[in-house]
């Protein structure tokens, strides 16, 4: 049923219907018109004996044909009235079983019909028929497949192109659909094609998207990287200066800028691609105490069924402390984690999460809901990040009981042998 409902079947079947209405239009029109001019011929011959019997039996002799007579049985009762008003007609009917054309007139109050076998003009409508019948079926089987062949191959463009789509929404930027340009040299005519015009835009769209993704990331990395060492100079100048709530307030700020700047320079790397996991068999439910343990965040970590996942350790408590970080900064406690088997929950008491962060996932430097407190909305980031070199599937919901829920669900697997 699917299939019936794509665009090449569409195309095929409208261009089939539409044959076969034209088809059926232009087959009624030829039947009528040469139905019309044999029957009319016929009507002609019935005419010419009729008025050859009617002079024979004006001047009394006999007509010699055995196709005349005066109120023959068989004649049509329409006819014998038309006659009796003293009119003349003609009209297929039948004589003796047979089909044939009557044709009768006045001739003193009788009516006087003659009668000529129509058998064969009727032979020659059914081969008419059929033989349009023959050339609508024909036509429309050579217009369909030509429908479908197109149709098929407007799909199959078309098809390319979503699946490109797809990818670059994925985040695969170097994704094109790749037709080729060689038809729109300067000077070369060539028809209009819609669909290739859209292809080439989404690649163009794609370069363009890419080009300023890229320079976003070289300007992040560069800025983090920039500051990385003028950062670390202020924080030992910061620790020189006498003890009091001034230096306090300054090592605070220098601190958090700190953070700030690893934290780009984190997510530059893992927007480069270039960040591998050093995957190990490690006990889920061991990791994550340990996670909560170093993180010194309150969390109740229950285990209900522990489990040997294949990740890498450290990017894991990455993500776990980002998480737990999040939970504290903007939920309630109690914060409670939650192993079973390969899935991790991390379920706060707070307000929950935003429904566009729900919708489209964390975004940088968007922390959601202001009254959720303050942040650069990067821990969240760098888990997702993170969660994506794992191969980690990382979901974000909210309880029915209130509180955000936080869902990792982690692959399980064997090293390979020598690993």
């Amino acid at each position: 049923m699917r299939a019936l409902n794509s665009l090449r079947w569409k195309i095929a079947l409208t261009t089939t219907l539409v044959c076969c209405t034209v088809a059926a239009a232009l087959g009624i029109a030829v039947h009528n018109v040469v139905a019309r001019q044999v029957v009319g011929e016929v009507r002609k011959d019935v005419d010419r004996e009729l008025e050859h019997a009617l002079g024979h039996y004006e001047y009394g002799t006999a007509h010699g044909d055995v196709h005349a007579a005066l109120d023959p049985p068989g004649l049509p009762g329409p006819l014998r009235d038309l006659v009796a008003r003293g009119r003349t007609g003609t009209m297929v009917g039948t004589y003796q079983g047979k089909p044939v054309m009557w044709g009768a007139a006045p001739a003193d109050r009788q009516a006087l019909a003659v009668w000529i076998p129509y058998e064969n003009t009727r032979a020659r409508l059914r081969d008419l028929d059929t033989a349009i019948l023959a050339s609508s079926a024909l036509a429309a089987g050579v217009v369909a497949l030509a429908g479908l062949f197109l149709a098929n191959r407007i799909s199959r463009s078309l098809t390319a192109t979503a699946a490109v789509a797809r990818r670059i929404s994925a985040g695969d930027l170097d994704a094109r659909v790749g037709f080729p340009a060689g038809d729109d040299a300067p000077g070369t005519h060539r028809s209009r094609d819609e669909v290739r015009d859209v292809a080439r835009a989404l690649d163009s769209m794609a370069a363009s998207l890419q080009e300023r993704l890229e320079a976003e990331k070289r300007f992040t990395a560069d800025v983090a990287h920039e500051l990385r060492t003028p950062l670390t100079g202020s924080l030992a100048a910061a620790a020189l200066l006498p003890e009091g709530r001034p230096k306090e307030m300054i090592e605070d700020r220098l601190r958090a800028l700190h953070l700030l700047t690893e934290d780009l320079l984190e997510i530059s790397r893992l927007d480069s691609g270039v960040e591998r996991a050093d995957l190990a068999q490690v006990e889920l439910g061991r990791a994550v105490r340990r996670a909560v343990a170093g993180s010194r965040l309150a969390a109740e970590v229950r285990v209900v069924r522990d489990v040997v996942v294949l990740t890498d350790r450290r990017r894991l408590e990455r993500i776990l402390v980002n998480l737990l970080v999040n939970a504290h900064k903007h939920g309630r406690p109690p914060v409670e984690v939650t192993v079973d088997g390969p899935v991790v929950v991390i379920h706060d008491h707070g307000s929950g999460y935003p429904a566009e962060l729900i919708e489209q996932g964390p975004q940088r430097f968007r922390t959601g809901d202001p009254g959720r407190g303050r942040g650069h909305g990067l821990g969240l980031t760098i888990a997702v990040g993170q969660a994506a070199v794992l191969e980690i599937a990382l979901g974000f919901s909210n309880a029915p009981d209130g509180g955000a829920l936080t869902t990792l669900r982690l692959p399980v697997g064997r090293l390979p042998e020598g690993s």
